[in-house]
């Protein structure tokens, strides 16, 4: 037996990944353990997780590896501040000392943090590094269900990379093409998320979210000054416009004179349609240059499949404009396509790349559903609500499926925790809040009341796998949430004239369609089809529930308030619960109803989290 740990840190989205003779045993984030969104610190109790879960110690584990190379991203650094000096002083004098303390001496860092583990673990060597597009690339590949694929990785930047494309096949990954910092599609994006008033890192999605409120009228602008794209998609960024390659905001004066505003300051300026254009301008020129690219990357390459990875590949709404346009006969999209990612796909890119060991390809995927995480036994979870205080009931599986679909018809909000817990941002059905896709005010009531974030925020739908082709214009498994396709003409309701000419948040309180709640006001959905094969009791669930409603959709959000990262353990599952307005929780077998749980316990968790 040979056993790998896979490490990413120190940037966000900290993770580890212990991986077994090839297969992917058990991976998580530390934000999951700590409480704080995106960590970014070393990631000592997702270590600790992988390990117990694997039946590993530290001092058993024969490679251990991080998911880049931190003496070319110093290189880069360096390299960066002398040639924009003497912009950027500030920023130089902020980073080199911990630099020089910490990140450039990362093997002593990780080998001493490393040995808190496991006093016997005392062999440096085991310690490698992978390069941080590699390590992505592997991600996306090797856990796909194809034998040969090419591979597009886009995010902010690695040690140099912000964009590669690979080619794989069989159990080797070769990055083939680059492009370098500062010219950074993933940074482009991330500075428009920063003009609107979103966190760098964690709104994006917001952004994303927020772009059908709007119209692009920006897009022109955007493409004349800020970005010079060529036909094959591959690009250059104005730097005159922009600060992140030397200093400690995104954008600068000259940005905001070409949009004739400053930057938005969230805790002082509400969102405006001048924010949603902004955000719709920047959502479509990401999508031409993703098409661009990939239109490209298909002349290059006589391949039929693509594979996506890096913090842009998370844009559902870009990947589905990809699947529409048919460019690739298939694609697959690691579901932890962010940093969090890097720590399986350094473990696999090692496994498979350097120690060239054979491939099996899983038809359906390597990624178990993504449930990798940790989970609870009956006997757990009854002594941490006994020790809370809380009041439920134990019931059989069958009657809680029953009883909670019942809920769920009635308008109930409903906690759902069960099993392994998902690896990567998405819940998809072991830590999730569920609801009423049919209810005209599910959307409103889940941001405001449960959610405590605003209210533009779409909801995804989770749906049977057999159904999703009568209910959305989409005919292939979407198992990560990760593709965005309209919902089916015949269930939705035409807008009259006069609702067609409203504009921004005004449009939100439309019905649009037969599932209003997951309904977005493009008239699009963010979908996840369920299979009975990686989540059975969240299939049967929703199977219930269509034979109560005659619909095969549930909402489905992550079981968090906004800021919080999204629950871990039975303890957190009933500290949300109690913090926020949602009706019942379901933990395992047990049933937890809201009216009948002890005053005392309940929490204001509206202003619980730091607002990201």
């Amino acid at each position: 037996m040979k056993s790998i740990l896979g490490i990413s840190a120190f940037y966000h989205d900290s993770a580890a990944t212990i991986i077994v003779d090839g297969k992917i045993v058990a991976a998580a984030q530390e934000e999951r353990f700590t409480r704080i969104k995106h960590d970014k610190n070393y990631p000592f109790n997702a270590i600790e997780f992988v390990l117990k879960y694997s039946k590993l110690k530290l001092s058993e584990v024969d490679h251990i590896i991080f998911f880049e190379k931190p003496f070319l991203k110093f290189e880069r650094l360096l390299e960066t501040y002398v040639a924009f000096a003497p912009r950027g002083f500030k920023s130089f004098c902020k980073a080199m000392p911990i630099w020089l303390s910490e990140k450039l001496f990362q093997k002593n860092l990780l080998f001493n943090r490393l040995r808190e583990h496991d006093k016997n673990f005392n062999d440096k060597n085991r310690i490698m590094f992978s390069d941080h597009h590699l390590s992505h690339a592997a991600s996306a590949f090797f856990p796909s269900p194809f034998n040969q694929a090419v591979v597009l990785t886009a995010d902010g930047v690695g040690e140099w990379a912000t964009t590669t494309v690979a080619v794989a096949k069989d159990n080797k990954v070769e990055i083939k093409k680059e492009i370098h910092f500062p010219h950074s599609l993933g940074l482009l994006y991330s500075a428009f998320t920063y003009y609107t008033g979103f966190k760098v890192n964690s709104g994006e999605y917001k952004l994303m979210g927020l772009a059908p409120y709007g119209k692009p009228i920006f897009k022109e602008k955007i493409l004349n000054h800020l970005i010079d794209v060529k036909d094959d998609g591959t690009f250059n960024l104005n730097q005159e416009y922009f600060n992140y390659a030397t200093g400690l905001t995104m954008t600068n004066e000259k940005f905001d004179a070409l949009f004739e505003n400053p930057a938005r300051r969230p805790d002082k300026e509400n969102l405006t349609q001048f924010h949603m254009d902004i955000a719709s301008s920047i959502q479509e020129v990401t999508e031409e240059i993703m098409i661009k690219l990939v239109s490209s990357i298909a002349k290059d390459y006589n391949i039929k499949n693509l594979c996506l990875a890096g913090g842009v590949a998370l844009n559902c709404v870009a990947n589905g404009k990809l699947l529409e346009k048919k460019i690739f006969d298939k694609i697959w999209i690691q579901p932890a396509a962010g940093d969090a990612g890097g720590s399986l796909g350094a473990g696999l890119a090692l496994w498979h790349n350097e120690l060239d060991q054979p491939r099996i390809v899983n038809p359906n995927d390597d990624m178990d559903g993504s449930y990798l995480g940790p989970e609870y036994k009956d006997e757990q979870i009854r002594t941490i609500l006994d020790e809370i205080g809380a009041e439920y009931e134990f019931i059989k599986e069958d009657e809680i499926i029953y009883r909670t679909a019942e809920d769920l018809s009635k308008g109930f909000a409903v906690g759902w925790f069960q099993g392994r817990m998902e690896f990567g941002p998405r819940a998809l059905g072991a830590r999730s809040i569920l609801g009423d896709p049919r209810s005209s005010s599910m959307q409103k009531n889940l941001n405001l009341k449960v959610k405590y974030r605003e209210s533009f925020r779409p909801f995804a739908p989770s749906v049977l796998r057999e159904d999703v082709s009568e209910w959305f214009n989409l005919n292939i498994d979407s198992p990560y949430m990760l593709l965005v396709s309209n919902v089916n003409q015949k269930k939705c309701i035409s807008m009259t004239d006069e609702q067609n000419n409203l504009f921004g948040i005004d449009k939100l309180n439309i019905k649009r369609s037969e599932i209003p709640a997951v309904t977005h006001v493009d008239y699009s959905a963010r979908i996840q089809t369920v299979h009975k094969n990686t989540n059975s009791k969240y299939y049967d669930l929703i199977k219930r529930f269509k034979e109560i409603t005659g619909c095969p959709v549930l909402v489905n959000t992550s079981f968090n308030v906004r800021g919080e990262p999204i629950v871990n353990t039975p303890q957190d599952a009933f500290n949300c619960f109690m913090g926020t307005e949602l009706d019942t929780l379901v933990i395992g077998n047990f049933y937890l109803d809201k009216k009948k749980q002890n005053e005392n316990l309940k929490k204001d968790y509206s202003k619980e989290f730091e607002l990201d």
